[in-house]
């Protein structure tokens, strides 16, 4: 077990003066899945009236409204987590077993469904084909994550929140976002449900405890075959007790931390700020 505090601090600033906003903030966890949420809290800023509700992925959202003139807009979410993950059972179901499970759940049937920003060039196909060949679906998915990993680089500032699969292979580089898309996409591409998921990673594997780190806004992936299995793309990691989990969707559209609309000026500068201090 380890309990985690996470300090995620994020917002615009605007080229000038803006006369109202409309946003929505995913960026609180939920409990649940080998995680219990002990406090969490968002202060908004300049002062406004926020409405809380879980959206239909399962994800806690505060959407809100700001009617005054502002000339930037500042985000603090803080919550500590307790975290304690159980090992996934293995082996799973077999390939006609997952078809059949997936045909009649439609949690399933939304996450085999490709997206813009998930749709796979022929390459990742034909990686994810050869991946997962003479493998059940457990072991496929897990072979298949491995095989994106090691064709992609993490290189940040390649890529946008935009950017496709496609691109991001193209490109042979990316964020976890981008390595998370391609995941989806290769994994889906052979009959494997797949999701994304968004949520912080703790980066010193040492896992210190006292010490604040700077930490990330990180993206993975959960598969189904039989039950739902995380795995950590970007770090040919297991999901762990240096995970937490803030939200689903099919891809990262779904779950971005902070978005919204505006009126006033066009030019508008997004910050973020992650602090991670293990307490337990």
């Amino acid at each position: 077990m380890s309990r985690l505090r996470v300090r995620h601090v994020t917002g615009y600033r605007y080229g000038g003066q803006v006369t109202r906003s409309y946003n929505e903030a995913r960026m609180l966890p939920s409990s649940g899945d080998g995680q219990l949420v002990l406090t969490a809290g968002l202060e908004i800023s300049p002062m406004s009236g926020s409405h809380g509700y879980v959206d239909y992925w399962g994800t806690r959202v505060n959407s809100f409204e700001i009617l005054t003139p502002h000339e930037g807009l500042s985000l603090t979410a803080t919550s500590l987590v307790e975290v304690t993950r159980q090992p996934h059972e293995e082996p799973g179901l077999d390939r006609e077993g997952l078809a059949a499970a997936a045909a009649a759940s439609v949690a399933c049937q939304e996450q085999l469904e490709q997206t813009p920003l998930t749709a796979p060039p022929d390459e990742v196909r034909e990686l994810a084909a050869q991946a997962a060949e003479g493998l059940e679906p457990c072991a496929a998915a897990l072979a298949i994550c491995r095989a994106v990993h090691e064709r992609m680089v993490y290189m940040a500032g390649v890529t946008g929140v935009q950017s496709t699969a496609q691109e991001s292979w193209a490109q042979g580089r990316g964020v976890c976002q981008d390595i998370a898309h391609i995941a989806l996409g290769a994994l889906r591409s052979v009959g494997v449900p797949a999701r994304y998921v968004s949520g912080y990673l703790h980066p010193d594997p040492a896992f210190p405890l006292g010490v604040t780190v700077t930490g990330e806004s990180h993206a993975w992936v959960e598969w189904y075959c039989g039950s739902w299995r995380g795995y950590d793309p970007t770090n040919d990691l297991e999901i762990g007790e240096r995970h937490v989990l803030v939200g689903r969707g099919r891809d990262y559209s779904d779950v971005a931390p902070l978005r919204g609309i505006y009126a006033g000026p066009s030019g508008s500068r997004l910050f973020v700020e992650v602090e991670i201090t293990r307490e337990a």
